[in-house]
């Protein structure tokens, strides 16, 4: 992709999959057939995971886009992001939501990664369980065991906008959701490469405080990051890169979109507004390029 610091690779490390499973889910709960659910959120329902999988091939290829982590977004929902990383291997890597709270939670875990996906993706407060659990711990030694694999966990402000549109409830628990509890686990788990999304969304300062002691901790820039509203400090995207820059160093920033439905697709005002933050505060090219792409090249890989 043509960058202001010259064209080089860019990859995106935060992208949900939407898959007819999530909807068929979303319309369950919300008492409507999928036709009538789709109207009132005005997205298009994949008719499979392969069409969806041609969607967001189409949009990485618009965009010169040269892959992308998708996510799948609800626990138990694997294959779908399995199929597209069959589908496309070289644009795909395939993330998953797991509840390891659950009976299988951990089963699911060990079955995923051993059939090739490489993003565990953790949510405390959605399901309420602390990072620190003993329920939690196989995961992390499955993770372990399989190297190119990273746990995401979602720290901070959690909000769900489909949930919020639909009137459903998101009885979230915000105790569980401070990157601080990951200290003692990223220590114990060095071989094991931690994501923070959002910055931590909300809890800036101690995801820092996080990677500036745990070197296997990594940062992603998903989002709007609207977040920085609750910091009693005034702060915009710029200063939170150059923080971010100044404690994490550039090699452990991963761009990402948080991208998610269609027909919107791709989130390209958010890859504008990560764009401009960067150059205004006069990043080195060979930094950009780790952020934007290579950083995230390099902890996949196998």
């Amino acid at each position: 992709m043509q960058t202001p610091w010259g064209d080089f690779q860019v990859c995106d490390a935060h992208v949900h999959f939407f898959s007819p499973a999530f909807f068929a889910r979303l319309a369950a709960e919300s008492g409507q057939g999928q036709e009538g659910l789709g109207r009132m959120l005005d997205w298009r329902i994949p008719a499979g995971c392969e069409d969806l999988a041609a969607d967001w091939k189409q949009e990485l290829d618009e965009y010169s886009v040269a892959k992308a982590a998708l996510i799948a977004s609800i626990p138990g929902d694997e294959d779908s992001v399995a199929a597209a990383v069959r589908l496309h291997p070289d644009r795909f890597w395939g993330f998953f939501m797991t509840n390891p709270a659950t009976p299988d939670g951990v089963e699911r875990v060990q079955t995923a990664l051993a059939g090739g996906l490489q993003g565990v993706c953790l949510f405390p407060a959605m399901h309420r369980y602390a990072v620190g659990d003993p329920r939690v711990r196989p995961v992390f030694e499955a993770a372990a065991a399989h190297p190119g694999a990273v746990v995401f966990v979602h720290c901070g402000v959690l909000t769900v906008g489909v949930r919020r549109k639909l009137g459903l409830p998101s009885p979230f628990d915000m105790r569980f959701s401070n990157p601080i509890d990951l200290h003692p686990v990223a220590m114990e788990f060095p071989q094991v490469n931690f994501v923070i999304p959002h910055f931590g969304a909300g809890y800036f300062r101690e995801a820092l405080m996080l990677c500036d002691l745990c070197p296997n901790v990594y940062l992603d820039t998903s989002s709007s990051n609207s977040w920085v509203r609750y910091q009693t400090q005034r702060l915009d995207l710029k200063d939170v890169f150059r923080k971010a820059l100044e404690v994490a160093g550039p090699r452990r920033l991963l761009f990402g979109s948080d991208s998610s439905f269609f027909p919107r697709g791709w989130h390209a005002q958010i890859f504008q507004t990560q764009i401009q933050a960067l150059c205004d505060i006069e990043i080195a090219a060979d930094h950009a390029s780790l952020i934007l792409g290579g950083n995230l090249e390099r902890l996949l890989a196998r």
